[in-house]
């Protein structure tokens, strides 16, 4: 009969070793591929002038990608950005507060007055009038 070397048994222990993370690869490329697929097959092909219509953006959703329009909306998108990084950073402060002792919590005093100064700079600039 056949005899089994050492080199034999393992190679094959080490692809034994790797065969569930090559299913697992393998479903998630099947996984990923279905649904990259199906909003194709199941959508609804007809949408109706309300869904096309002009929505937050305050422009039409299919009309030139080049066309102007007003510089208000970039600064609303930019006080987001600020209170959204705002409440990021706030977070972990929160939490590890009892460890930091003072000199953490005038840092964040800081962090926060750069902050208010940004929001009080385009609240005098008129940013948040919808006029």
């Amino acid at each position: 009969m056949g005899e089994v070397t050492m080199t034999g048994v393992m190679a094959t222990g080490v692809l034994a070793d790797y065969l569930p993370l090559v299913i697992f690869i393998g479903i998630s490329v099947v996984i990923g591929i279905a649904l990259l697929v199906a909003p194709f097959v199941v959508a609804y092909k007809a949408p109706d002038s309300e869904k096309l219509s002009a929505y937050e953006c305050g422009f039409n959703a299919f009309d030139d990608a080049r066309m102007k329009f007003d510089v208000r909306f970039y600064l609303v998108a930019i006080l987001f950005i600020i209170f959204d990084l705002e409440v990021a950073f706030l977070f972990p402060w929160a939490v590890a507060f009892g460890e930091l002792g003072w000199f953490g919590f005038w840092s964040m005093m800081v962090f926060l007055g750069v902050l208010t100064v940004g929001f009080i700079y385009e609240w005098r600039k008129g940013a948040l009038d919808w006029d």
